[in-house]
């Protein structure tokens, strides 16, 4: 039996949206992994489920190109509450959306035809202690510039979990810098229980990083919502950047900002890209 699905990005990190309301998957794990396929499914970084929630507007489930699932997707997000606003799931512009790391409430703007050009997202306050993100070492410690080695060198990295772990990495040429050989290595190092996102990122001024991200069990992503939120927080914590900044990703601009309250917002772009029906193999 085939099943309707819809093409969305959010800066260029590409998902397959299913609307649950609509449509049954009996194992999105495994669909996820065969319609993420880029030569022989839909192609995208993942799946991410749309579904009725007991608690807020909707309910996002996100899964990774592997069929890992994952806690939270920022960028992913942003795609979600596009597609309930343009299809009549919800007709506000403010919503809640519940995911895996708790429910999180969500600004609309509209552009031309009333249709969602951009939204803004209260990320949540991060967690900053290794239990919390989670890592090894003293639980309630911070790993703020600590040394990780790799490949003969040893890089300094401050971990964060905004929902789901991040590792972020200063480097001096962001461009050049050989994400697809160190990503897998501090994906799977023994420091990471649970994996880890990576994000390597330069220093343009203190207001403005560029980031690449090696995504846990997608590989390298155009962009990560919850990535670009944990760059914002561990440049504060290292004294790189302010606590607003615009960070330059692959697929495109997010704005971003620790505000004084603790929580972390995030403005970006949602697009629909296209929508069709699939017949899983």
């Amino acid at each position: 039996m085939s099943i309707k699905f819809t093409k969305m990005h959010g800066a260029g990190n590409d998902y397959v949206y299913i609307d649950g309301f609509k449509e049954k998957v009996e194992d999105p794990a495994a669909l996820a992994r065969e319609i993420s396929d880029r030569h022989f499914g839909v192609g995208s970084d993942g799946l991410i489920m749309i579904l009725p929630s007991n608690d807020a507007d909707v309910k996002m489930r996100m899964f990774n190109a592997d069929g890992s699932e994952a806690e939270m997707c920022g960028n992913g997000i942003r795609c979600v509450a596009k597609y309930a606003f343009d299809h009549g799931l919800v007709r506000k512009q403010k919503m809640v959306i519940e995911t895996g790391a708790g429910s999180l409430p969500v600004q609309l703007y509209l552009g031309a035809g009333d249709l969602v050009e951009k939204v803004r997202v209260n990320m949540g306050s991060p967690r900053l202690l290794r239990g919390e993100i989670p890592m090894t070492g003293p639980e309630n410690e911070r790993a703020v510039d600590i040394g990780i080695a790799v490949a003969g060198q040893t890089l300094a990295a401050t971990c964060v979990s905004m929902g789901n772990p991040h590792c972020v990495i200063y480097v001096d040429d962001v461009e050049h810098f050989p994400v697809a050989d160190i990503g897998p290595y501090i994906e799977n190092h023994d420091l990471f229980p649970q994996r880890i996102n990576v994000e390597f990122v330069e220093v343009i001024s203190p207001t403005e990083v560029r980031q690449r991200t090696w995504e846990r069990g997608a590989g390298e992503t155009l962009a990560c919502g919850t990535g670009a939120s944990a760059v914002t927080v561990a440049g504060v914590l290292t004294g790189r950047t302010e606590r607003k900044i615009v960070n330059h990703l692959l697929g495109g601009d997010l704005e971003l900002e620790w505000r004084a309250d603790g929580e972390v917002t995030m403005i970006g772009p949602a697009s629909e890209v296209f929508s069709g029906e699939y017949e899983p193999r």
